[in-house]
């Protein structure tokens, strides 16, 4: 069996963390989630207010390690699932790039909610010292804003979970 990566994404709040924690179960594969890295490495050091710039370097930073990690992963013949958010078209078009130029086989999966729920779901997750980040009304605001929703090219393929 040829080991595949398997992408999430959906807006934030979704339930993305908890269906690629359950895909990776079932599938066998292990799961990689920028959330968890994030808020393990850089959560106790997260300035007061957040600043977009220090937060993008450490993303950049936490998504290298990870595609590192996961291409021994997958080269060792396990499946991988990766939950890096992927809020913008560009950023999967990069992460279908990757996957293409190095012939490693990519099954998506779109993960989505109803507005509502996904805020309720964030505002106040985490403490900022274990494996979440803590999200607060102005972090869900500026991310709903640079969200970009799939359209249905996109979505030609992928596997669509809705969660309530």
């Amino acid at each position: 069996m040829t080991a595949t990566l398997h992408v999430i994404f959906g807006p934030q709040g979704a339930g993305k963390s908890t269906y690629a924690r359950d895909l990776a179960r079932r599938l066998p594969a292990v799961a990689f989630a920028i959330d968890d890295w994030m808020g393990r490495l850089f959560g106790p050091d997260m300035p007061e207010p957040l600043e977009f710039d220090w937060m993008m370097e450490r993303v950049d930073r936490c998504e290298a390690q990870i595609w590192s990690t996961a291409a021994g992963v997958i080269a060792a013949g396990t499946s991988v699932v990766l939950d890096l958010g992927l809020m913008r078209r560009s950023d999967r078009a990069r992460v279908a790039e990757i996957a293409q130029a190095v012939e490693i086989p990519i099954q998506w999966h779109f993960v989505d909610a109803p507005p509502e729920v996904r805020r309720e779901r964030v505002l106040g997750q985490g403490d900022g010292q274990g494996s979440r980040m803590l999200v607060t009304p102005e972090m869900f605001h500026f991310t709903e804003k640079a969200y970009e929703a799939p359209d249905e090219a996109e979505l030609r393929g992928c596997i669509v979970s809705e969660s309530h």
